[in-house]
């Protein structure tokens, strides 16, 4: 089958070969979105008179079933068809010939796959962000039912002062919080419609690119149509730097997971179901989704880089370069989703053991706790801290293994609600509703 930008010299099928690479399978995730972003387009194109009504209504109805068929996962990029693009074409014009070659005016298969990686990877956001949030208050739930268990704090993997499992829960929540500024920032840079840029010069047809863009539920255009290409790689980046952030977080709580689960610290145990057993030793519950976690949230970190290296080095302009971005960048998301799930399943079900401190060799993290009460007492904190340092030397120490922390974020002050506040103000900003309400809107029978 001829691609279509194929003259009269047909393609060397090795090179045709190495030029397609993966585009075909990553594709398949745009097909729903391409669609999206054809119906929208071709509305426009009636709108200043080059397509007909009757045949804006013909081709916005077999659309509309191609969607449906993407939508559940039943879409084929057909043997010879060479990306999402060409086999949407093609489907319409089996459909309703020469009137299905139309849809194409006024656009390039540049802006066309800039326009379906923005719409898929706002989608994406939106279930990362989610997911994300049920872990945050999965965290936010366990910090408040731990609230009051002691556990010591480490420095240097040393015993330091006493810590509690509201304070270690909620402090990967709190984090989540903080990473979804990233996330946010970055669905607002990748929620703005390149469509109408072409091949990165405009279009000297007279586009109306705010319909467009109303259309499809963007916050507004990129404006300057030769950026709107530049961003190609861009916007990855940015997108990615967000999953890495997340990515991070999860990656650090599986590690004090693995950590803590262990007999050497017995903090924790992991539900059965969760763990996988050794060929050899019939004792073993080893915490393989966490360390996997682990792996793949560590990967995910690495993905920022890997986009810098493809695109770092390009002038402006379209390269082809561009296309192995999509490689690394799609799949990525569902990896993380995954990640996402497993932990928030897991910290969910999670035992924490109530009686860590019984055991005497956590006694010393109590030593600040005494400090401070001889330094309320009127004693000058260096006299206090060295009279301290030698009932420890001389093996005397002793202090009741309970806190009274009050200050804002300390073991008895948790300030989950507050949070909880910071991660619902972020929550609404990313304006979710907006898109999904516009694209309701164009699916519309």
């Amino acid at each position: 089958m001829k691609k279509l930008w194929e003259k009269n010299v047909s393609v060397n099928e090795e090179i045709d070969r190495f030029t397609v690479g993966r585009d075909r399978e990553m594709d398949i995730y745009l097909a729903k979105y391409d669609v999206l972003g054809s119906m929208a387009h071709i509305t426009m194109l009636e709108s200043i008179g080059l397509l007909a009504k009757e045949e804006l209504d013909s081709l916005l109805a077999v659309l509309k079933e191609i969607y449906r068929t993407a939508d559940n996962g039943l879409f084929v990029i057909e043997e010879g068809v060479e990306d999402v693009h060409s086999q949407v074409e093609l489907l319409l014009t089996r459909r309703l010939g020469d009137v299905g070659k139309k849809i194409h005016s006024g656009r390039s298969r540049n802006d066309q796959v800039l326009l379906d990686l923005k719409l898929f990877t706002r989608a994406q956001i939106k279930e990362v962000a989610e997911l994300t949030d049920t872990l945050f208050h999965t965290l936010i739930n366990q910090s408040e039912r731990y609230r009051n268990v002691l556990m010591p704090g480490y420095t240097h993997l040393q015993i330091a002062m006493p810590s509690s499992f509201g304070l270690w829960m909620g402090a990967y929540a709190e984090s989540l919080a903080d990473d979804m500024l990233f996330l946010q920032a970055a669905y607002k840079m990748c929620n703005r419609n390149p469509l109408g840029s072409a091949a990165g010069y405009g279009s000297s047809f007279p586009l109306n690119r705010t319909m467009t863009t109303r259309l499809l539920g963007f916050d507004s255009l990129n404006y300057n149509v030769v950026y709107a290409q530049m961003g190609r790689g861009k916007m990855e980046r940015n997108v990615a730097f967000a999953l890495a952030t997340i990515a991070g977080t999860v990656s650090k709580l599986a590690y004090d997971a693995c950590l803590f689960s262990s007999q050497n610290f017995g903090f924790i145990t992991l539900p059965d179901d969760c763990t996988t057993g050794s060929s050899i030793m019939p004792h073993k519950k080893n915490p393989d989704v966490f360390e996997l976690t682990r792996a793949k949230c560590n990967k995910l970190q690495s993905l920022p880089q890997q986009i810098m290296m493809i695109a770092g080095n390009l002038p402006s302009g379209y390269f082809r370069d561009l296309q192995i971005i999509k490689e690394i960048f799609i799949p990525a998301f569902d990896e993380l989703k995954d990640c996402l799930r497993m932990t928030a399943y897991i910290m969910n079900e999670i035992k924490v053991n109530e009686h860590i401190l019984d055991d005497g060799k956590y006694d010393l993290i109590f030593s600040v706790e005494e400090v401070n009460r001889l330094v309320l007492e009127g004693m000058p904190f260096r006299d206090a801290y060295k009279k301290v340092g030698m009932e420890i030397e001389q093996g005397h120490f002793a202090h009741p293994k309970e806190v009274h922390h009050t200050h804002e974020g300390s073991i008895g002050n948790l300030c989950n609600d507050r949070v909880g506040e910071l991660m619902r103000q972020t929550i609404e900003g990313f304006d979710f509703p907006k898109a999904e309400s516009a694209e309701k809107a164009l699916l519309k029978e």
